[in-house]
């Protein structure tokens, strides 16, 4: 597996739940380096600043985001499961969230990720 590049976020992030009968949240002004929906047959996800989760969820605060630098062609095979080994050996959760373009890692020990991919040899920006 080839080495990645990959920038820390500025700021946190929030990690949101709600119920799939809920309207499609939109993000409310500036919404930074990330905001992300999923929409589920079970639920609607969304990934945010704190101060912007939508009213209603559950939400879960305190997560640092990685972004791995793209775009990644289709045809690349292994990124995730690179990125998310390393981090499982380290005993790092990880919640990921793919684009087009490339993929987000979020988890509430950044510091702990940022090292253990560093000594993989991954290439970390901040």
């Amino acid at each position: 597996m080839v080495n990645l590049d990959l920038t820390v976020l500025d700021g946190e992030f929030a990690v949101c739940r709600l119920p799939r009968s809920s309207s499609l949240p939109l993000p409310a002004g500036d919404v930074g380096p990330f905001w992300s929906v999923t929409v589920t047959g079970d639920e609607v996800s969304v990934v945010c600043r704190p101060e912007q989760a939508p009213g209603g969820a559950v939400v879960e605060s305190g997560w640092g985001a990685l972004k791995v630098e793209g775009p990644l062609e289709f045809e690349l095979v292994g990124i995730l499961a690179n990125l998310s080994g390393v981090l499982a050996e380290a005993k790092v959760s990880v919640f990921a969230v793919s684009t087009y373009d490339t993929d987000y890692l979020l988890t509430q020990d950044l510091d702990g990720a940022i090292e253990a991919l560093s000594v993989a040899g991954h290439r970390i920006a901040r």
